[in-house]
């Protein structure tokens, strides 16, 4: 789901405004079947595929193949909390790709990771352009508990046991190793990446970002198995996501922000 501002950001960003993208936009509804659909909220439009237009996406080769994709028709016809976070979320897909991190298309959204105590379900996983990744949190309205909770459900997933019996030339993988840790095993854990957004009759997203940053270094496993850095959408729309935004969680340096490519590594 995106606004017709958010996609000519990604796509057109030379244009001074969006009547190309919504021209577009609308050729593409008229087709038959449609291959985007359109809702409109408090005098914005918010545009979808359908499944005929996700199918036509991965015809293309554009994206890669995933199983149960969501069309977007639920987020953008659905209640304003839902559907800022899917845009708070579109945001952060342009900061990265404005930045050159990582193209738009590199991005999975909610797929789902096995963990002991459950999956794990990350509201984005980004391929950046060095061949590494990332997992992508969202907050405007959750509480630390939840956020400490989620945090936790990453530290399960990093320390689930490894699957199968392996062989002589290499011993078993768990679910983690076998998807970001390379062939060798040379690549960390991925980091994990706070961006709190905006939203009403909640604290501004600097002090949630540090009343988070109070509690989440409490949780053992951060700075040891868990990489974890934060931002705030604002932020990281004035200064784009490769600049020093992000502030790594237990980092006794106070408010330094480092660069992504400066975040320790998980060990």
């Amino acid at each position: 789901m995106a606004t017709p501002r958010q996609l000519k950001a990604l796509l057109l960003p030379h244009q001074q405004d969006t009547d190309h993208v919504r021209r577009a936009l609308r050729n593409l509804m008229e087709e038959s079947p449609a291959l985007v659909g359109r809702t409109h909220r408090a005098q914005q439009s918010y545009w979808h595929c359908t499944p005929a237009g996700l199918a036509e996406a991965a015809a293309s080769g554009e994206l890669a193949p995933t199983t149960g994709r969501t069309t977007g028709k639920r987020i953008a016809a659905s209640k304003t909390g839902l559907r800022e976070h899917g845009l708070a979320l579109a945001d952060t897909v342009i900061a990265f790709h404005q930045a050159q991190l990582a193209d738009h298309a590199d991005w999975r959204v909610e797929a789902p990771y096995p963990t002991p105590a459950g999956n794990l379900l990350p509201d984005g996983v980004v391929l950046l352009a060095d061949g590494s990744s990332a997992f992508v949190e969202i907050d405007r309205t959750m509480s630390y508990a939840r956020l400490i909770a989620k945090l936790e459900r990453y530290d399960a997933y990093r320390g689930a046991p490894a699957a199968g019996r392996g062989n002589a030339a290499r011993p078993p993988r768990s679910h983690w190793q076998e998807t970001y840790a390379g062939p060798s095993l040379d690549r960390p854990f991925p980091p994990v990446l706070f961006v709190f957004a905006p939203a009403r009759r909640r604290a501004a997203p600097d002090t949630r970002e540090a009343v988070f940053h109070e509690r989440a270094h409490r949780v053992g496993s951060v700075g040891y198995r868990l990489t974890v850095a934060t931002t705030t959408l604002p932020r990281l729309a004035e200064n784009r996501a490769g600049r020093a935004v992000w502030r790594v969680v237990g980092n006794h340096r106070g408010e330094e922000r480092r660069t992504l490519a400066a975040l320790p590594k998980a060990r």
